[in-house]
């Protein structure tokens, strides 16, 4: 039964990605067709075509290689006039050659007709609005998913209710000299423990104050150790009084990711705090139509970290993979590396069935988010690169106007191609990287 909830929960992700691709190529092709350029093809997918059909003067299909996309546009490429005659010789004369068999080839795509349905041609702003079609068709899914999954679901948060009560406590320095885990009679008594506490119960009131949250509550554990206190809980349904003395202990201190922190040295930092020895529930509670946006742009800035430092997230990815060094579980990943982690959530079945769902649907809206981020880097052969070729031309002739110059024309893509085609091995190689991290040393959230 596992074996099938992993395969099962690599299929939601490997479907909801390929979903996810597909409707990218639209947010292409809808606004292409839309202001009259010829489209070609509409391909999911890479290298031999498994099927395809002609619709109109549009042939959809399906590729091999199911790593991606495109939308093939007549006319990417403007005609040159360094294309008339003998190729220049030159340092830089296999790049222009690129260049001129990249025209040709557009050259020969064009039929009767096409001369004002060319890609070059349209105004910037169109151009611009069809680039973008894919990344924000992305924006929009994600946005989606996460309002499915915050208002649909809800969100994971501690409550009141106990989860667990320990019966003593045992210090940091106890775990981490001898690794002692169980209680012995030299032990002292945990204060919930001795206090009567027992797993179900929800605390209601503490010391004389409503207690309305988990974090509220933990406050003021820790600002009253020493000191005995009332305590008002309930359990099955009956409200019951007792007293408690939290107790001054060192404790780890936790971050924001709710992971416990360390030094340099990879020990526990501690600090002195009021402690009772509870563990608190958590539930999913449905959030409102206003907590989806702020939820898409926290996602949206974190990926954009990761981007931003990917070259040495890259390297420590490396590392990792080639050494015995431990994988950043933050850090990047490849399709594979998801499916898996997909399949991890999915076989979980300690985990309700609906939790499992909710983390499968936000992984597929936080696959959307990063493509909307990574393909908005103004490089080719990337959205963002064809996006930043735009304004760049808009911007001569902008200048040209000002100082009452001629039209420079447009901007000639295809000189662009080294950069493409640098850009692309690379993307290959950070790739092959990924998938290798992912299969020799995988990021696992259950480890």
């Amino acid at each position: 039964m596992t074996i099938l909830l992993f395969i099962l929960g690599v299929l939601f992700v490997a479907i909801g990605i390929a979903v996810s691709i597909a409707l990218h190529e639209v947010g292409h092709l809808l606004p292409a067709k839309a202001f009259k350029v010829r489209v070609t093809q509409y391909m999911i997918g890479f290298g031999p075509t498994v099927f395809s059909r002609t619709r109109g003067e549009t042939e959809y299909g399906f590729k091999a290689l199911p790593l991606g996309g495109y939308v093939s546009m007549v006319g990417m490429f403007p005609p040159n006039k360094e294309d008339e005659g003998e190729v220049r010789r030159s340092s830089t004369g296999m790049f222009q050659q690129l260049a001129t068999e990249a025209r040709q080839a557009e050259t020969d795509r064009l039929v009767e007709g096409d001369e004002d349905r060319v890609f070059y041609k349209l105004p910037v702003y169109k151009r611009i609005i069809i680039m973008l079609g894919g990344p924000f068709m992305n924006l929009l899914i994600g946005t989606v998913l996460f309002a499915v999954l915050l208002m649909g679901f809800g969100t994971a948060q501690t409550t009141t209710t106990l989860a667990e009560v320990n019966k003593c406590v045992i210090t940091a320095e106890q775990q981490a000299d001898t690794g002692q885990t169980e209680c012995t009679e030299a032990d002292p008594a945990a204060p919930a423990y001795a206090a009567g506490l027992l797993p179900g119960d929800t605390i209601t009131v503490f010391d004389g104050k409503q207690v309305s949250s988990w974090e509220e509550l933990s406050g003021w554990i820790r600002e009253a150790a020493g000191r005995t206190v009332p305590l008002t809980y309930e359990r099955d349904g009956v409200e019951r009084q007792t007293s408690i003395t939290p107790l001054l202990t060192e404790r780890p201190v936790v971050g924001d990711d709710g992971a416990a922190q360390t030094d340099d040295d990879g020990n526990y930092v501690t600090r002195e705090v009021g402690f009772i020895g509870v563990g608190a529930e958590q539930t999913l509670v449905r959030q409102s139509a206003g907590a989806v946006l702020p939820a898409v742009g926290e996602n949206l800035a974190n990926i954009a970290g990761v981007v931003v430092n990917l070259p040495q997230r890259l390297v420590d990815v490396a590392q990792a993979a080639f050494s015995s060094e431990p994988r950043d579980p933050n850090g990047p990943m490849s399709v594979v590396g998801v499916g898996r982690i997909a399949g991890e959530i999915s076989s979980q079945e300690v985990i309700p069935a609906a939790d499992r769902v909710a983390s499968l649907v936000g992984l597929v809206a936080s696959v959307n988010l990063a493509l909307f981020v990574f393909n908005l880097i103004p490089l080719l052969p990337l959205d963002g690169g064809h996006v930043a070729g735009a304004l760049w031309e808009g911007l001569r002739r902008r200048v040209a106007k000002l100082f009452h110059r001629p039209d420079p024309g447009p901007f000639d893509m295809a000189k662009m191609l080294p950069v493409t085609y640098a850009v692309a091995v690379l993307l290959m190689g950070m790739g092959a990287l990924l998938i290798y991290a992912d299969i020799v040393k995988p990021v696992s959230l259950f480890n």
